[in-house]
Protein backbone atom coordinates (compact mmCIF):
# COMPACT_ATOMS: atom_id res chain seq x y z
CA UNK A 1 0.00 0.00 0.00
CA UNK A 2 2.69 2.06 1.24
CA UNK A 3 4.59 1.75 -2.34
CA UNK A 4 1.12 2.12 -4.20
CA UNK A 5 0.91 5.61 -2.52
CA UNK A 6 4.89 6.36 -3.27
CA UNK A 7 4.30 5.88 -6.69
CA UNK A 8 0.87 7.89 -6.91
CA UNK A 9 2.21 10.95 -5.38
CA UNK A 10 5.47 10.77 -7.21
CA UNK A 11 3.12 10.73 -10.55
CA UNK A 12 1.14 13.67 -9.35
CA UNK A 13 4.21 15.69 -8.49
CA UNK A 14 5.15 15.23 -11.93
CA UNK A 15 2.30 15.51 -13.56
CA UNK A 16 1.93 19.05 -11.80
CA UNK A 17 5.30 20.20 -12.95
CA UNK A 18 4.47 19.09 -16.23
CA UNK A 19 1.20 21.72 -16.17
CA UNK A 20 2.55 24.37 -14.42
CA UNK A 21 3.74 27.22 -16.28
CA UNK A 22 4.63 30.82 -13.93
CA UNK A 23 1.62 33.57 -14.42
CA UNK A 24 2.92 36.94 -14.12
CA UNK A 25 1.96 37.98 -10.32
CA UNK A 26 0.42 41.48 -11.30
CA UNK A 27 -2.07 39.38 -13.51
CA UNK A 28 -6.12 40.04 -12.09
CA UNK A 29 -7.40 37.17 -10.55
CA UNK A 30 -4.15 35.47 -10.49
CA UNK A 31 -5.69 31.98 -8.65
CA UNK A 32 -8.65 32.01 -11.49
CA UNK A 33 -6.12 31.84 -14.52
CA UNK A 34 -4.11 29.55 -12.98
CA UNK A 35 -6.91 27.08 -12.71
CA UNK A 36 -8.39 27.81 -16.19
CA UNK A 37 -4.84 27.58 -17.22
CA UNK A 38 -4.28 24.21 -15.12
CA UNK A 39 -8.00 22.82 -16.45
CA UNK A 40 -6.98 23.87 -20.29
CA UNK A 41 -3.52 22.08 -20.01
CA UNK A 42 -5.16 18.67 -18.38
CA UNK A 43 -7.69 18.67 -20.98
CA UNK A 44 -5.02 18.89 -23.70
CA UNK A 45 -3.09 16.01 -22.19
CA UNK A 46 -6.02 13.98 -22.22
CA UNK A 47 -6.85 14.60 -25.79
CA UNK A 48 -3.04 13.72 -26.70
CA UNK A 49 -3.39 10.80 -24.64
CA UNK A 50 -6.69 9.17 -26.21
CA UNK A 51 -5.40 10.22 -29.72
CA UNK A 52 -2.22 8.62 -28.85
CA UNK A 53 -4.06 5.15 -27.96
CA UNK A 54 -6.68 5.69 -30.87
CA UNK A 55 -9.65 6.84 -28.85
CA UNK A 56 -9.67 10.03 -30.61
CA UNK A 57 -8.25 10.38 -34.50
CA UNK A 58 -7.56 13.25 -36.12
CA UNK A 59 -7.91 13.50 -40.24
CA UNK A 60 -4.85 13.89 -41.65
CA UNK A 61 -5.62 16.48 -44.70
CA UNK A 62 -2.92 18.58 -43.89
CA UNK A 63 0.43 18.17 -43.51
CA UNK A 64 2.02 20.52 -39.95
CA UNK A 65 4.92 21.60 -39.81
CA UNK A 66 6.69 24.11 -37.30
CA UNK A 67 9.90 26.28 -38.72
CA UNK A 68 10.90 29.61 -38.43
CA UNK A 69 10.67 32.61 -40.50
CA UNK A 70 13.98 34.61 -39.86
CA UNK A 71 13.67 34.52 -36.07
CA UNK A 72 9.82 34.09 -35.70
CA UNK A 73 8.56 30.91 -34.85
CA UNK A 74 5.52 29.88 -37.53
CA UNK A 75 3.43 26.87 -37.99
CA UNK A 76 2.74 26.12 -41.25
CA UNK A 77 -0.91 24.15 -42.53
CA UNK A 78 0.22 22.67 -45.81
CA UNK A 79 -3.02 20.73 -47.80
CA UNK A 80 -1.96 17.34 -48.68
CA UNK A 81 -3.76 16.94 -51.62
CA UNK A 82 -2.25 17.98 -54.75
CA UNK A 83 -3.77 21.49 -56.69
CA UNK A 84 -3.66 21.97 -60.28
CA UNK A 85 -3.79 25.75 -59.52
CA UNK A 86 -1.81 28.07 -57.07
CA UNK A 87 -3.47 27.93 -53.71
CA UNK A 88 -4.20 30.54 -51.35
CA UNK A 89 -3.21 31.64 -48.02
CA UNK A 90 -3.98 32.69 -44.83
CA UNK A 91 -1.85 34.42 -42.25
CA UNK A 92 -2.85 34.65 -38.41
CA UNK A 93 -1.93 35.86 -35.88
CA UNK A 94 -3.67 34.53 -32.70
CA UNK A 95 -5.17 35.97 -29.79
CA UNK A 96 -4.48 36.69 -26.38
CA UNK A 97 -4.10 40.08 -26.07
CA UNK A 98 0.00 40.04 -26.68
CA UNK A 99 0.29 38.44 -23.35
CA UNK A 100 -0.66 35.38 -23.93
CA UNK A 101 -1.49 32.13 -26.40
CA UNK A 102 0.17 30.16 -29.20
CA UNK A 103 -0.43 28.95 -32.52
CA UNK A 104 0.21 25.46 -30.27
CA UNK A 105 -2.96 25.84 -28.01
CA UNK A 106 -5.49 23.37 -29.22
CA UNK A 107 -7.91 25.96 -30.14
CA UNK A 108 -5.65 27.89 -32.26
CA UNK A 109 -4.62 24.95 -33.90
CA UNK A 110 -7.54 23.65 -34.72
CA UNK A 111 -9.00 26.67 -36.16
CA UNK A 112 -6.16 26.53 -38.66
CA UNK A 113 -6.44 23.28 -39.12
CA UNK A 114 -9.97 23.64 -40.34
CA UNK A 115 -9.45 26.95 -42.14
CA UNK A 116 -6.90 24.72 -44.20
CA UNK A 117 -9.18 22.08 -45.17
CA UNK A 118 -12.59 23.96 -45.95
CA UNK A 119 -10.34 26.79 -47.40
CA UNK A 120 -7.79 24.67 -49.36
CA UNK A 121 -5.27 27.09 -48.16
CA UNK A 122 -1.90 27.11 -46.93
CA UNK A 123 -2.15 28.77 -43.26
CA UNK A 124 0.37 30.50 -41.27
CA UNK A 125 0.39 30.68 -37.79
CA UNK A 126 2.69 33.44 -36.05
CA UNK A 127 4.26 32.58 -32.80
CA UNK A 128 5.11 36.58 -31.84
CA UNK A 129 6.97 37.01 -28.61
CA UNK A 130 4.49 38.37 -25.71
CA UNK A 131 4.24 40.72 -23.24
CA UNK A 132 5.24 41.70 -20.19
CA UNK A 133 8.46 40.07 -21.17
CA UNK A 134 8.05 41.76 -24.53
CA UNK A 135 6.59 45.16 -24.65
CA UNK A 136 5.69 47.05 -27.75
CA UNK A 137 6.30 47.14 -30.65
CA UNK A 138 7.96 43.69 -29.72
CA UNK A 139 5.17 41.53 -30.81
CA UNK A 140 4.35 43.79 -33.91
CA UNK A 141 7.86 43.93 -35.41
CA UNK A 142 7.83 39.50 -35.12
CA UNK A 143 4.71 39.40 -37.04
CA UNK A 144 5.41 42.34 -39.56
CA UNK A 145 8.96 39.85 -40.18
CA UNK A 146 7.32 36.84 -40.41
CA UNK A 147 4.69 38.41 -42.95
CA UNK A 148 7.59 40.18 -45.00
CA UNK A 149 9.66 36.82 -45.09
CA UNK A 150 6.72 34.93 -45.84
CA UNK A 151 5.45 37.15 -48.96
CA UNK A 152 8.66 37.14 -50.99
CA UNK A 153 8.20 35.65 -54.52
CA UNK A 154 10.17 32.64 -54.29
CA UNK A 155 8.57 31.44 -50.63
CA UNK A 156 5.40 32.20 -52.07
CA UNK A 157 6.73 29.98 -55.31
CA UNK A 158 7.92 27.10 -52.63
CA UNK A 159 4.24 26.66 -51.25
CA UNK A 160 2.71 26.65 -54.66
CA UNK A 161 0.73 29.86 -53.94
CA UNK A 162 -1.03 32.75 -55.92
CA UNK A 163 0.90 35.98 -54.38
CA UNK A 164 -2.50 37.73 -55.21
CA UNK A 165 -4.61 35.66 -53.06
CA UNK A 166 -3.10 36.35 -49.20
CA UNK A 167 -5.58 37.24 -46.22
CA UNK A 168 -4.01 38.17 -42.75
CA UNK A 169 -6.60 36.93 -40.07
CA UNK A 170 -6.24 38.75 -36.76
CA UNK A 171 -8.30 37.46 -33.73
CA UNK A 172 -8.76 39.95 -30.72
CA UNK A 173 -5.40 41.36 -31.98
CA UNK A 174 -5.28 44.65 -34.60
CA UNK A 175 -3.96 43.10 -37.63
CA UNK A 176 -0.84 44.89 -39.24
CA UNK A 177 -0.50 47.87 -41.34
CA UNK A 178 1.20 46.34 -44.53
CA UNK A 179 -0.86 47.21 -47.32
CA UNK A 180 1.25 50.70 -46.76
CA UNK A 181 4.32 49.25 -47.38
CA UNK A 182 5.42 49.47 -51.08
CA UNK A 183 7.46 45.80 -50.77
CA UNK A 184 3.82 44.44 -49.82
CA UNK A 185 1.53 45.72 -52.66
CA UNK A 186 -0.87 44.48 -54.10
CA UNK A 187 0.07 41.19 -52.10
CA UNK A 188 -2.83 41.19 -49.33
CA UNK A 189 -6.42 41.01 -50.82
CA UNK A 190 -8.33 41.12 -47.41
CA UNK A 191 -7.75 40.91 -43.80
CA UNK A 192 -10.28 39.71 -41.09
CA UNK A 193 -10.67 40.37 -37.77
CA UNK A 194 -12.74 39.00 -35.28
CA UNK A 195 -13.66 41.08 -31.80
CA UNK A 196 -10.65 42.85 -32.41
CA UNK A 197 -9.61 45.44 -30.13
CA UNK A 198 -8.35 48.78 -32.05
CA UNK A 199 -8.01 51.85 -29.20
CA UNK A 200 -7.64 52.21 -25.73
CA UNK A 201 -7.58 56.20 -25.63
CA UNK A 202 -11.16 56.21 -24.37
CA UNK A 203 -11.88 53.26 -22.07
CA UNK A 204 -15.29 54.27 -21.15
CA UNK A 205 -17.38 54.00 -24.68
CA UNK A 206 -20.58 52.17 -24.26
CA UNK A 207 -19.41 48.25 -24.80
CA UNK A 208 -16.74 49.37 -22.20
CA UNK A 209 -19.93 50.63 -19.63
CA UNK A 210 -22.17 47.96 -20.51
CA UNK A 211 -19.69 44.95 -20.36
CA UNK A 212 -17.63 46.09 -17.35
CA UNK A 213 -17.93 43.06 -15.35
CA UNK A 214 -18.30 41.16 -18.71
CA UNK A 215 -18.35 37.50 -19.79
CA UNK A 216 -14.58 35.84 -20.12
CA UNK A 217 -13.35 39.61 -20.53
CA UNK A 218 -13.71 42.42 -17.38
CA UNK A 219 -12.70 45.87 -18.24
CA UNK A 220 -10.12 45.63 -15.23
CA UNK A 221 -8.38 42.21 -17.22
CA UNK A 222 -8.53 44.28 -20.68
CA UNK A 223 -6.66 47.55 -19.07
CA UNK A 224 -4.48 44.79 -17.36
CA UNK A 225 -3.56 43.32 -20.79
CA UNK A 226 -3.23 46.48 -22.61
CA UNK A 227 -1.49 48.41 -19.97
CA UNK A 228 1.19 45.27 -19.84
CA UNK A 229 1.86 44.84 -23.49
CA UNK A 230 2.60 48.62 -23.36
CA UNK A 231 4.58 48.97 -20.29
CA UNK A 232 5.71 47.36 -17.18
CA UNK A 233 4.80 50.79 -15.29
CA UNK A 234 1.97 50.67 -12.76
CA UNK A 235 0.98 54.51 -12.74
CA UNK A 236 -0.50 53.39 -16.53
CA UNK A 237 -2.55 51.06 -15.54
CA UNK A 238 -4.22 52.99 -12.50
CA UNK A 239 -4.57 55.66 -15.01
CA UNK A 240 -6.21 53.83 -17.73
CA UNK A 241 -8.68 52.77 -15.15
CA UNK A 242 -9.86 56.42 -14.46
CA UNK A 243 -9.85 56.83 -18.03
CA UNK A 244 -7.35 59.52 -17.10
CA UNK A 245 -4.55 58.24 -19.22
CA UNK A 246 -3.95 60.48 -22.73
CA UNK A 247 -2.44 64.24 -22.86
CA UNK A 248 -4.04 67.08 -23.47
CA UNK A 249 -2.01 67.33 -27.00
CA UNK A 250 -4.61 64.12 -28.23
CA UNK A 251 -7.82 66.02 -27.96
CA UNK A 252 -7.96 66.12 -32.09
CA UNK A 253 -7.98 62.32 -31.89
CA UNK A 254 -11.49 61.89 -30.19
CA UNK A 255 -13.37 63.49 -33.27
CA UNK A 256 -12.78 59.96 -35.06
CA UNK A 257 -15.39 58.45 -32.45
CA UNK A 258 -19.01 57.74 -32.49
CA UNK A 259 -21.59 60.47 -31.31
CA UNK A 260 -24.40 58.73 -31.34
CA UNK A 261 -24.65 58.14 -27.34
CA UNK A 262 -23.91 60.10 -24.22
CA UNK A 263 -20.59 60.89 -24.45
CA UNK A 264 -17.84 62.17 -21.86
CA UNK A 265 -14.84 63.14 -22.73
CA UNK A 266 -11.89 61.79 -20.84
CA UNK A 267 -10.40 64.25 -18.39
CA UNK A 268 -6.82 64.93 -20.49
CA UNK A 269 -3.56 66.06 -19.11
CA UNK A 270 -4.28 64.56 -15.46
CA UNK A 271 -0.89 63.27 -15.80
CA UNK A 272 2.95 64.63 -16.36
CA UNK A 273 4.22 60.73 -17.82
CA UNK A 274 4.10 60.10 -21.37
CA UNK A 275 3.01 57.19 -23.46
CA UNK A 276 3.88 57.73 -26.91
CA UNK A 277 2.37 54.18 -27.84
CA UNK A 278 -0.97 55.11 -26.59
CA UNK A 279 -1.24 57.38 -30.37
CA UNK A 280 0.99 54.73 -32.08
CA UNK A 281 -1.19 53.39 -35.20
CA UNK A 282 0.49 50.57 -35.32
CA UNK A 283 -0.89 49.52 -31.75
CA UNK A 284 -4.39 51.20 -32.18
CA UNK A 285 -5.20 51.48 -36.07
CA UNK A 286 -8.83 52.90 -35.44
CA UNK A 287 -6.55 56.32 -34.90
CA UNK A 288 -5.11 56.28 -38.07
CA UNK A 289 -6.80 59.22 -40.50
CA UNK A 290 -8.21 58.69 -43.65
CA UNK A 291 -5.88 58.98 -46.40
CA UNK A 292 -3.77 56.00 -44.49
CA UNK A 293 -6.97 53.79 -43.85
CA UNK A 294 -8.10 54.34 -47.53
CA UNK A 295 -5.68 51.91 -48.36
CA UNK A 296 -6.90 48.81 -47.07
CA UNK A 297 -8.22 45.81 -48.41
CA UNK A 298 -11.57 44.68 -48.29
CA UNK A 299 -12.60 43.58 -44.37
CA UNK A 300 -14.15 41.50 -42.49
CA UNK A 301 -15.10 42.53 -38.98
CA UNK A 302 -17.07 40.59 -36.96
CA UNK A 303 -18.38 41.70 -33.35
CA UNK A 304 -20.32 40.66 -30.68
CA UNK A 305 -23.53 42.29 -28.34
CA UNK A 306 -21.81 40.85 -24.79
CA UNK A 307 -18.03 42.02 -25.66
CA UNK A 308 -16.16 44.66 -23.91
CA UNK A 309 -14.21 45.97 -27.33
CA UNK A 310 -17.54 45.36 -29.61
CA UNK A 311 -17.41 49.37 -30.23
CA UNK A 312 -14.30 49.14 -31.44
CA UNK A 313 -14.84 46.95 -34.46
CA UNK A 314 -18.43 49.11 -35.02
CA UNK A 315 -16.19 52.54 -35.42
CA UNK A 316 -13.72 50.55 -37.47
CA UNK A 317 -15.49 49.19 -39.94
CA UNK A 318 -17.71 52.16 -40.64
CA UNK A 319 -14.34 54.58 -40.80
CA UNK A 320 -13.49 51.93 -43.52
CA UNK A 321 -16.64 52.10 -44.98
CA UNK A 322 -16.52 55.69 -45.04
CA UNK A 323 -13.11 56.41 -47.02
CA UNK A 324 -14.68 53.89 -49.41
CA UNK A 325 -12.69 50.73 -48.72
CA UNK A 326 -14.93 47.06 -48.64
CA UNK A 327 -16.01 46.73 -45.35
CA UNK A 328 -17.92 43.51 -44.18
CA UNK A 329 -19.78 44.11 -41.05
CA UNK A 330 -20.97 41.05 -38.72
CA UNK A 331 -22.62 41.50 -35.44
CA UNK A 332 -24.04 38.40 -33.26
CA UNK A 333 -26.41 39.75 -30.69
CA UNK A 334 -26.15 37.04 -28.03
CA UNK A 335 -22.16 36.95 -28.59
CA UNK A 336 -19.46 36.71 -26.00
CA UNK A 337 -15.61 37.14 -26.38
CA UNK A 338 -13.62 34.75 -27.09
CA UNK A 339 -16.34 32.08 -28.61
CA UNK A 340 -13.80 31.15 -31.11
CA UNK A 341 -11.76 29.60 -28.58
CA UNK A 342 -14.68 27.34 -27.58
CA UNK A 343 -14.65 24.33 -30.12
CA UNK A 344 -12.48 21.91 -28.54
CA UNK A 345 -14.45 19.56 -26.04
CA UNK A 346 -14.71 19.75 -23.35
CA UNK A 347 -14.96 23.54 -23.64
CA UNK A 348 -17.13 23.92 -26.71
CA UNK A 349 -20.19 26.25 -27.89
CA UNK A 350 -22.41 26.58 -30.22
CA UNK A 351 -21.83 29.83 -30.92
CA UNK A 352 -18.02 29.27 -31.27
CA UNK A 353 -18.84 27.05 -34.60
CA UNK A 354 -21.24 29.81 -35.72
CA UNK A 355 -18.11 32.46 -35.73
CA UNK A 356 -16.23 30.05 -37.12
CA UNK A 357 -18.28 29.16 -40.31
CA UNK A 358 -19.05 32.79 -40.90
CA UNK A 359 -15.37 34.02 -40.85
CA UNK A 360 -15.02 30.89 -43.45
CA UNK A 361 -17.45 31.64 -45.73
CA UNK A 362 -16.89 35.01 -45.94
CA UNK A 363 -12.74 34.51 -46.98
CA UNK A 364 -14.25 31.62 -49.17
CA UNK A 365 -16.43 34.05 -51.17
CA UNK A 366 -13.51 37.22 -51.31
CA UNK A 367 -10.61 35.30 -50.98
Amino acid sequence: MGFKALCLGLFCAFFASRMYVPIPGDIEEYWKVAALDIFAKICTFMAMCFESIGIIKYEEYVTVMDTTFVHVPVRLYLPKRKSETPRQAVIYLHGGAFCFGSFKNTAFDSLNRWTAKKLDAVVVGVDYRLAPQHCFPVAHEDSFTAIKFFLQDEILAKYGLDPTRICILGVICRGLPVQNDPEFKHKIKTQALLYPSLQMIDCHLPSHQENEHGIVLTKDLAIKFVSLYFTNDEILYQAMRRNEHMPLESRHLFKLFRKDYVYTEPILGRYNYSWPVLTDIRALPLLANDSWLQNFPPTYVLTCQYDLVRDDGVMYVSRLQNVGVQGTHDHIENGIHGALSYTEFPLYLRLGFRIRDMYISWLDKNL
